[in-house]
């Protein structure tokens, strides 16, 4: 009989792409149709979103984490189940640097997978402390990236063994038909908030302005809920007011929305360019990204660790963080050369990218620990 899961993570119809990564992936895994979801629940919580796939596992528990005390009944829901599979990142547990997670980990009588969605590079005393004891408590720790792993290993003290990468997943994006279109188009989706680097794009967008035909840039997303409840939409405002100063008002598309998956799928079909103008240089980890490779949509870049990673290889694609005129002279190479996206990553339509190969890593994970509990004792020499 196929294995059970239980997952513990945000998840649809919250907004945020922790709860989308764990809905796709509980998705590929739910095979035997019994499988459940603890949502991690908070009053800023995006309201709106898409329901899960009606193959994804349903809620079974909420852990709503404005209230201390909620890990006793998360972890009793958890454990019925045959394996427990934890998305970890900052800000969505409990307690000081989220080590309510803590307690709840050691009350699991099944075996734990924790996915780490972000691995700081200079971690305060505390993050790293907690990080240290989810990583000596799990059964299993995965990061998505190989940078990811290493830095875990360079700055925390953490069982290697304990320690698979399996690369996030992407969907089939890429299949369907291409809009024809008059102009190119530019695209960067995702929840929007300081950080994603927008104006950055926004200058490079006013340095292509010899470009005939001039390019169209779509920025897709509302804004991160976090942002919204304390500082509104000045983020938005500010870009907004940025681009009339630079002359490109008529060329950016403001898409305040969060999309389904078939007009999100239309939308990156129909780029000629993705780019990430991030200034974040700690994020080991980007669904965009993988999103975006995998549907075959060259990618133009800031030099974040996973992007460094995964297109390292793509001349034109990589560029300093908050360069405009390095940023737009790689969509120039973009946009001049159509027939580049394959030669740029060559990742294109990867099956390792695709979700059903990457659940098949965690299933066979997961597996292994079912039919090992303790599954270091048999490498420890006696």
């Amino acid at each position: 009989m196929p294995a059970t899961y239980g997952f513990l993570s945000t998840y649809p119809p919250t907004q945020c792409g922790l709860a989308t990564f764990n809905a796709a992936l509980g998705t590929q895994l739910n095979t035997s149709g019994r499988s459940g979801v603890v949502r991690l629940l908070s009053r800023d919580s995006a309201g709106g979103g898409i329901e899960p796939d009606r193959d994804a596992p349903r809620s079974v528990h909420t852990w709503h984490i404005d209230a201390p005390g909620g890990w006793p009944a998360a972890a009793n829901a958890l454990n019925r189940f045959d394996v427990a599979i934890l998305q970890h990142e900052y800000g969505i547990y409990p307690g000081d640097a989220g080590n309510e997670v803590l307690p709840l980990l050691r009350a699991l009588r099944v075996p734990s997978i924790v996915v780490l969605h972000t691995v700081l590079s200079s971690p305060d005393p505390l993050q790293r402390q907690v990080l240290e004891r989810i990583a000596a408590t799990a059964d299993a720790v995965v990061t998505m990236t190989d940078t990811a792993r290493q830095r875990l290993l360079d700055g925390y003290a953490v069982d290697p063994r304990k320690i698979s990468v399996i690369p996030h997943g992407a969907g089939r994006r890429g299949t369907g038909p291409r809009e024809d279109h008059d102009r190119p188009n530019l695209l960067t989706w995702g929840l929007l908030g300081p950080g994603k680097g927008i104006e950055w794009a926004l200058h490079a967008l006013a340095l292509l302005d010899d470009v005939r035909p001039g390019p169209v840039y779509t920025v897709a997303g509302r804004t991160h809920p976090k942002v919204l409840e304390h500082f509104g939409d000045a983020y938005r405002d500010s870009l907004k007011a940025l681009a009339a100063s630079l002359g490109v008002t008529d060329a950016v598309v403001w898409n305040d929305a969060y999309l389904e998956e078939d007009d999100l799928s239309r939308l990156i079909r129909s780029a000629d360019a993705v780019v990430l103008p991030y200034d974040s240089t700690e994020q080991v980890t980007s669904g965009v990204l993988i999103e975006a490779v995998g549907a075959g949509i060259p990618v133009v870049a800031t030099e974040f660790p996973h992007a460094v990673e995964l297109l390292a290889d793509g001349p034109g694609l990589l560029v300093p963080h908050q360069d405009a005129e390095a940023m737009a002279l790689a969509i120039r190479h973009v946009l001049a050369e159509p027939g580049l996206t394959g030669r740029l990553t060559g990742l294109t339509g990867s099956p390792t990218l695709r979700w059903p190969a990457v659940a098949a890593r965690y299933q066979a994970l997961a597996t292994r620990l079912v039919s090992n509990r303790s599954p270091l004792a048999a490498s420890v020499p006696a």
